[in-house]
């Protein structure tokens, strides 16, 4: 894929275009993407691939009884293979060059049906013109050259206004021209430094026409910014269709495939578990929109506030945040310009405490108690989701110890086979909830321990059934678990509060 030679996706179509003007250089009607060897899926649906994983989801509600959630996991040259397939299909119909069809698809989101229905609608000007290309099924009236000189003369480019014989400049369809070195770092410029792809317009001052595949590929000489244009339009054609997904693993460069967009377990190929929905590790029971807004919460500073809400008081007259470390209930503002002498407890005036300095004798008043409770809330509020915050922290350490662990499991499961030994692998109102969850977690701990001890010869056949059982009693328990939540959502049980 490094070759500095042509990147084509070459299929045919039958004169296509025939019209195009006879000034024009002919094109070749491919779409120039990359030269990438077409191959079938790594993982077909339904079917095992190597290393032993299935194009079939795991189960959402019940865990039994749910319809299997058929995916594929593809390859970068996959995708394009797919994006190639789904430009013919619709130029089958429209008969278009490629280029123009693969804007016309990214305008639609990649959402075949809606562009054949505006495709059909009888407003052909204004669909293309919503696109910024030019229809090509229409003769070009050109813009009269803005300078009349003879080709053999040369003329100045309005980018660098470095004068070349007219052999050297080249435009689009919309008639603007400028030379070759120019129009080389103008889309350097946008793929590497602006990130653009799909979006790269006219360099002309007010032209909206957008570059099209060919122009880029063939004004480009660099391999390496060939392959992040290539990049560029296949994480937009993924971004954009909603049967797609990346894989959310460091330096993992496969595509999950599906028939339909759920909230589905899915595994890639390198063995990364993760929610279609919204890209997460899977999280059953939780729902996607709750997971994101724990992330966010967990990630952001937006505790810091509740953290100021709970240790702090603002300033009565200028606002200005104050924290008290010690002392009688007699503040004294430490901005300049206010000053303010004010009670900590009611956060009144001082004037009327008198020598009242560790007692507020106004602290029943309708203002206190209402200041009181306030701090209150805000302070247990804080609590509640530091409480939650640690365990799911604690969780989220012991899973990657667990995922380190996984390997040398692996290990010891071989050793157990090469003495002649096999391991069957199984296939897969608050108070209850908070039960059902203690239990898991304390029996994962305890095969987790065991899983973690030095094994001798003479203890490996009791190691191995209590890992057994264990693993068992643990499978059981998180079926339990998962049962009683989903049945809570059946019922309408649980209530979400946001604090």
């Amino acid at each position: 894929m490094d070759s500095d030679e042509g990147y084509n996706y070459e299929y045919d179509e039958e004169d296509e275009c025939s019209e195009d003007s006879a000034e024009e250089e002919p094109e070749d009607d491919t779409l120039d993407l990359g030269e990438v060897e077409l191959v079938e899926p790594v993982v077909a649906v339904g079917e095992r691939d190597e290393s032993g994983e299935t194009g079939v989801g795991g189960h959402g509600p019940g865990e039994e009884e749910e319809e299997d959630y058929r995916f594929e996991v593809l390859t970068a040259e996959q995708i394009l293979q797919h994006m190639v397939e789904c430009i013919r299909e619709v130029n089958e119909v429209i008969q278009n060059p490629a280029t123009i069809t693969r804007i016309l698809l990214s305008h639609f989101n990649w959402d075949k049906e809606k562009l054949m229905e505006r495709y059909f609608d009888g407003n052909l000007d204004k669909l293309f013109s919503e696109c910024h290309v030019i229809n090509p099924s229409k003769k070009l009236q050109r813009r009269p050259p803005i300078n009349t000189r003879s080709s053999a003369q040369d003329m100045p480019c309005q980018i660098c206004y470095l004068n070349f014989p007219n052999s050297f400049f080249t435009g689009l369809e919309c008639g603007h021209k400028f030379c070759m070195q120019c129009w080389g770092d103008y889309l350097t410029t946008k793929i590497i430094e602006e990130g653009m792809g799909q979006t790269i317009s006219c360099p002309a001052h007010s032209c909206d026409i957008l570059v099209d595949d060919n122009t880029v590929m063939r004004l480009i000489t660099d391999s390496k910014v060939k392959l992040k244009y290539q990049h560029l339009i296949t994480n937009s054609f993924v971004e954009c269709n909603r049967l797609l997904k990346w894989c959310p693993a460091p330096d993992c460069h496969h595509v999950v495939k599906v028939q339909y967009p759920d909230a589905k377990p899915v595994r890639c190929k390198c063995g990364r578990q993760f929610c279609f929905n919204c890209g997460e590790n899977w999280h059953d029971p939780v729902k996607c929109k709750w997971l994101r807004k724990w992330i966010k919460k967990c990630d952001d500073d937006s505790e810091t506030s509740n953290w100021i809400a709970a240790n702090t008081k603002e300033c009565p007259k200028c606002h200005v945040t104050i924290e008290k470390d010690g002392g009688c209930n007699h503040m004294v503002c430490r901005n300049q310009n206010c000053k303010a002498e004010f009670c900590w407890v009611c956060l009144g005036p001082w004037e009327p405490h008198g020598s009242a300095w560790y007692n507020c004798n106004r602290y029943n008043e309708d203002d206190a108690k209402a200041a009181r409770d306030a701090q209150e809330r805000s302070r247990a509020a804080l609590q509640r989701y530091l409480f939650y915050c640690n365990r799911y922290m604690n969780h989220m350490q012991s899973l990657r110890f667990e995922h380190k662990l996984y390997a040398q499991v692996k290990q010891k499961m071989e050793e157990m086979q090469q003495h002649n030994m096999s391991w069957i692998e199984k296939n897969n109102q608050s108070i209850i909830f908070e039960n059902n969850q203690a239990d898991l977690e304390n029996a994962t701990e305890v095969l987790s321990g065991y899983l973690e001890r030095d094994i001798s010869q003479d203890s490996l056949q009791d190691i191995k059934q209590k890992v057994q059982d264990k693993y068992r009693y643990c499978e059981s328990r998180r079926r339990v678990l998962l049962q009683h939540v989903h049945e809570g959502y059946e019922k309408d049980l649980w209530e979400y509060i946001e604090d």
